[in-house]
């Protein structure tokens, strides 16, 4: 999920202001990734940044959208309190840097269970120890459990959930890694319904308009909404984008 997605947009205006210049950033840890890739951690006066292969992936001052990934993905849960399950369940692919996590925490009330699938032990480290100073403990919080493994593993085992909440790529067309191109096939559509409950959401975070992953979730039977996201409250763009998912009936 490139802060740069589309056409650098952050080079104008106030997106520029809100992250400011990196050469004043602070490396603070770096882990490789299952391809060789490489993820950094950055910090400068409390405001962190995680960096893919030298490019700016997220935030801790960009983070809206991934709030509004909760938002929506949890929507339905809210909006029927007195049929709220007994303990809603529901499962975030990817903890980055645990905005959409603590979020959900939030909004999701007490109680329930959220499993969070990430791949990457460092990217779990760094959420309980660095990123802590501006999340919390939310990998302490009882109702969160960290999954260390990859989202595809996590699914077609018989678990089933009431939301879940995918904010692992960028895009189809723009693919973060070459593993991610599995995210938008029929198999994992397919996964992804029979992990559903009856009523429940699907959600994905994309960093653009996508066609592409707007025909995947049709063709798999879902009645889809697309909702413009900011990266930022003040941002004078909403480029991303919330793909909500419903089963049709």
């Amino acid at each position: 999920m490139f802060l740069d997605q589309p056409a650098n947009a952050l080079a104008e205006g106030a997106n520029t202001a809100i992250l400011g210049d990196m050469n004043s950033y602070i490396q603070l840890d770096k882990a490789s990734m299952p391809d060789g890739s490489l993820l950094a951690l950055y910090e400068q006066d409390g405001d962190f940044i995680l960096e893919y292969n030298g490019m700016e992936l997220m935030s801790t001052n960009l983070t809206w959208s991934e709030q509004m990934l909760a938002d929506l993905g949890c929507e339905d849960l809210l909006a029927r309190a007195e049929n709220r399950p007994e303990h809603p369940r529901v499962l975030i692919g990817g903890l980055g840097m645990g905005f959409t996590l603590k979020r959900v925490l939030e909004v999701i009330g007490s109680p329930a269970t959220v499993d969070v699938a990430e791949l990457m032990s460092q990217v779990i480290e760094w959420n309980r120890t660095y990123l802590i100073k501006h999340n919390g403990p939310l990998l302490d919080d009882p109702r969160t459990n960290i999954i260390l493994a990859d989202l595809f593993d996590c699914l077609g085992d018989g678990d089933t959930y009431d939301a879940i909440l995918i904010d692992i790529d960028d895009t189809p067309d723009a693919v973060i890694t070459e593993d991610n191109v599995k995210l938008y096939t029929p198999s994992f559509m397919a996964l992804l319904r029979e992990s559903l409950n009856p009523g429940g959401c699907l959600a994905y975070w994309m960093a653009s308009p996508s066609p592409r992953l707007e025909m995947a979730i049709k063709k798999a039977g879902f009645d889809l909404t697309e909702h413009p996201a900011k990266p930022h409250e003040q941002s004078d763009e909403a480029w991303h984008r919330i793909y909500v998912a419903r089963l049709s009936s």
